[in-house]
Order: C-alpha cells, then structure tokens, then sequence
C-alpha cells in the first residue's frame, strides 16, 4: 500500500538553552489517527507548535496535505480552512463566554457552521444545561475548556486535526468518548481526513490509534503503524534463572527474585533459546514505555548526550 501523508517534515530544528528538537524526518500518514507518544519534555508541545505555526522560528521544510508549504499554511486561507487544532493554554481570550467563540470563529473561518458546534457542545454536555453557556472561559474547569475547543474544530469542515494533549484534562469517561470522536471525524470522510494528536498517557487512546511516533530527547526514535510495531517487539516473562543471559538481548526489562519480564525485538527471540520465557503479544503502552527508557538509558551511559 502506498501511503500519502497528512504532514511531511524534514531536517525540523529548533534549539532551545538545554534542549534541542532535531528531526530528520517527520511522517504522519493520511487517513489515520496517529498518536504523537513522548514524556514530559520530549519535545512533543515544541512540534506541534512548529506544525500549527504557532512557533515559527525552526529551520526545515514541511508540507502539508501533499501540496502545501508552511508559507502556504500562513499566507493561504485555504489551507487554515483545512487544519484544525486544539492545544493547552490561552486559547480563548479569558473574558469570552461560548456565545464569543462562536462569534469570533465565524469571522475567522468561512467553514464554521453556528448549529453543529452548539449540536456539539452540547454532545459534550457543555452548554445551557450545564450553565457554561453565560460563564466566562476563565471560569471554566480545563476539561471544558478543551470541550469548547474539540466542540470549535468539529463544527468546521477540517481535513486535518492537530491536537495537543487532548485527553489529559478530561475525566476517564470523556477520554473514552475522546476516541470515539476522533473514530467519527475520521470516518465521515474516511481516507481524506487525518488526525493527529500529542499523548503521554497512551492506554487512554490506545483503541483509537492506528499509528505512532515516539519522541524521546527531542527527535523520533520510532515510528510505524501499530500492527507492526506489534509485530517487530513481543512481550517476555521468564524464570530468575535465566535473568543474566535475558539481560544480554532484551531490549528493555524488569526483574527481581522471581523472574524477569520486558520488551525484546522478534527478531532477538531466538537469543533466548533454551530459556523457560513465555511470550505475549505487547500494548502499544508497553512498547512505548520500553522505548523511551531504552533511548533514556543510552543518553545517561558515560561519555553521551
């Protein structure tokens, strides 16, 4: 299957007092969701923040929707028309109330539609009912906060969804709906809309990931669709005694006195030969844990950074 993409970045650089975000390359498959997975301080926000324009002073090239530059991104309407986002902060002026948003959103945007997004707000139990309608912004709790903005993009006609930590100021029960939102945005044009949104917290959106990029240090250090990131690492759990001779060819791992389990590449499995292991296929959490924690690890050998 060949692959056309949402987003395409190259040589993406931004340096930073003790922090540099370098990324040869940055792949975002059209037609999908994918999950932009990192811990606090990976770079994630400064990406995102690169790819909205919200920050514009990085060296390297993007594209977008495979015909538009980032100078098309700021000097063509078109292209805002096609990308939404939803990102932390003051996104609103804190003296707003919902009926400013709408307002303002219908200047800004020629794609805004006033009754989907009062449709969804509404959805999203934000609104007259709950008495959010007449309160200002700044009164209102972070996860309606990103409410309003997730109601905002939905109610344009969007190819493109770029969202910054989405799920972390919602409750466990809207994060659950989160990714049903995102599964219906994608599917009502199925393969011409994509989203792709920042997460530390991946068992949250899990279910709805069909692709991700781990950053770790402020670069990727993998990326690939889920099915196959299932495929390249596997799950081990073994007995104590072999804890030594697991250590020399897992790729990540945990022990104590009972035995050991972790992370190890398919194609290592047959270093552990002879080794009383079983194997399970792992959660994209797991794997991603494993990840950064063996990037971690090889930062903070001796003689690295």
């Amino acid at each position: 299957m060949k692959l056309e993409y949402a987003i395409e970045g190259r040589n993406l650089y931004k340096k930073f007092k003790g922090f540099q975000l370098d990324i040869p390359e940055l792949l975002v498959p059209k037609g999908f969701a994918t999950a932009l997975i990192g811990e606090n301080g990976a770079g994630k926000t400064t990406l995102l923040n690169i790819l909205t324009g919200i920050r514009l002073d990085y060296k390297g090239e993007l594209r977008y929707l495979g015909q538009f530059s980032d100078k098309d991104r700021e000097d063509n309407p078109v292209v805002k028309e096609k990308i939404g986002y939803t990102g932390p902060g003051n996104y609103f002026l804190p003296q707003w109330k919902m009926r400013q948003v709408a307002d303002v959103s219908e200047l800004l945007f020629d794609n805004f539609h006033r009754d989907r997004f009062e449709q969804k707000c509404a959805e999203l139990s934000i609104g007259p009912e709950g008495g959010e309608e007449n309160r200002k912004i700044s009164a209102l709790s972070d996860g309606n906060r990103m409410k309003l903005m997730i109601a905002g993009v939905l109610a344009r006609d969007t190819e493109l969804l770029v969202m910054d930590e989405p799920a972390s100021p919602l409750d466990p029960l809207m994060r659950d709906r989160l990714c049903e939102i995102i599964r219906d945005y994608l599917l009502e044009d199925e393969g011409n809309r994509s989203v792709f949104f920042s997460t530390h917290n991946v068992a949250d959106m899990e279910n709805v990931t069909d692709y991700a990029i781990i950053m770790a240090g402020g670069t990727v250090v993998e990326a690939g669709f889920v099915e196959d990131l299932k495929e390249k690492y596997v799950m081990v759990k073994g007995d104590a005694e072999y804890i030594d001779q697991a250590r020399k060819t897992m790729f990540s791992m945990s022990s104590n006195k009972y035995g050991f389990e972790g992370i190890c590449l398919s194609e290592n499995l047959d270093k552990l030969a002879g080794c009383n292991i079983s194997v399970e296929m792992p959660t994209l959490s797991q794997i991603s844990v494993a990840i950064m924690r063996n990037h971690s690890r090889m930062v903070n050998q001796p003689g690295r950074r």
